[in-house]
């Protein structure tokens, strides 16, 4: 398999922070997803970002990605809008990442890589002590046309599509590499973090 494809998922509404791109606030000397960048980065054939409205706001050289269902339907759409684009270029995996957690893991990809090998799709997702991380995962491109099937019959649960699809889980130790930004107190401690 070659490298996946990094997709940056940017396409959340950020309710709890006021609105706006969570991922643009400052995190020490630079933004959030500037962190998300430097660890994804490393990891992958090269980076993409998942994200609605105008692209120009994000001066990040990337390509910038729009969900491709109509609506606010969930990180599925992101991925969705992720295996659209890997497809164009032939890839055959892609993996996302939440451009809200800056502190993931940098064996991220070769963890995800490694448990998708017991998967009859291919198919793996992050999970922590608390519980699966489904907005980091390695998804394989031949399923796209199942989620986009699925996401236009009204589901949004990423577990229940996951689980349709022998997703398996790759471990890891410690909590705090998934710690995300959702509101100013967590911008706060995300801080004190670094």
């Amino acid at each position: 398999m070659k490298q996946p494809i990094g997709i940056i998922l940017a396409g959340g509404q950020a309710t709890r922070m006021g609105g706006g791109d969570k991922g643009l606030l400052r995190l020490g000397d630079t933004t959030i997803i500037d962190h998300v960048i430097a660890r994804l980065d490393p990891q992958v054939d090269h980076i993409a970002l998942n994200a609605n409205g105008d692209p120009s706001r994000f001066d990040l050289g990337l390509p910038v990605i729009a969900d491709t269902i109509d609506g606010f339907a969930g990180p599925l759409s992101g991925v969705l809008a992720g295996l659209d684009y890997a497809a164009s270029r032939d890839a055959t995996h892609i993996v996302t990442a939440a451009a809200d957690t800056p502190f993931f893991p940098c064996d991220l990809v070769p963890m995800l890589l490694l448990a998708a090998e017991e998967s009859a799709t291919g198919m793996a997702l992050a999970a922590s002590p608390s519980g699966r991380q489904p907005t980091f995962g390695l998804w394989p491109v031949a399923l796209r046309d199942d989620l986009r099937t699925a996401l236009e019959g009204g589901l949004r649960k990423v577990v229940q599509w996951t689980s349709r699809h022998d997703a398996r889980m790759a471990e890891f130790p410690d909590d705090t590499a998934f710690f995300n930004v959702n509101t100013p107190d967590d911008l706060a401690a995300a801080q004190g973090m670094l």
